[in-house]
């Protein structure tokens, strides 16, 4: 009778490829909302792709909201993606959409909101200036909306050994 015994570490870097993967997925919610409510424009889509990218691979995103404003607040369909290490757990890797058509964005426009991790506080202002000039827009300081409802954590996209939340407002 014989037996058998496997051990097995994983350390993993986490790597442009990982951060492409997850900032796709971050894409094809934005495409879905395009399709369904005529915003973001393909550029803009690249662009904060881009954006999620470079922050996602250096370890600087905190939170990134893109949706629709009115008001001063966040309506539906408004995502919010939280940047998050996975030390000793692990998070599913879902696969993006379901985002509702149902919301009324008469009077709204597609906006977005930055915020930075604790790595990006450790920074210089000389260091954040010149990582700021690198992508595809400039972002300046700009008060934070509410939000008209609530937020719903409805997915996970993660990749070596990190992960984005993404909550969906809801307005009931």
């Amino acid at each position: 009778m014989s037996s058998y015994s496997f051990t097995s570490s994983e350390s993993q870097a986490f790597t442009l490829t990982h951060a492409k993967h997850m900032a796709a997925k971050v894409a094809a919610d934005l495409k879905r909302i395009q399709r369904l409510y005529g915003e973001p424009s393909d550029e803009w889509i690249s662009n904060y792709e881009q954006e999620a990218v470079a922050l996602l691979k250096a370890g600087y995103l905190g939170t990134l909201t893109l949706g629709f404003h009115k008001d001063g607040e966040w309506i539906e369909p408004t995502l919010r993606y939280t940047a998050r290490d996975l030390v000793n757990s692990s998070a599913t890797d879902d696969d993006p959409g379901r985002i509702r058509g149902s919301a009324n964005v008469t009077g709204a426009n597609f906006y977005s909101y930055l915020t930075y991790s604790e790595a990006w506080d450790k920074l210089t202002s000389d260091e954040r200036n010149a990582f700021k000039q690198s992508l595809p827009f400039f972002r300046s300081g700009a008060s934070e909306p509410g939000v008209n409802g609530h937020l719903v954590e409805d997915r996970t996209y993660s990749s070596g050994g990190r992960a984005l939340s993404r909550s969906s407002v809801r307005n009931f």
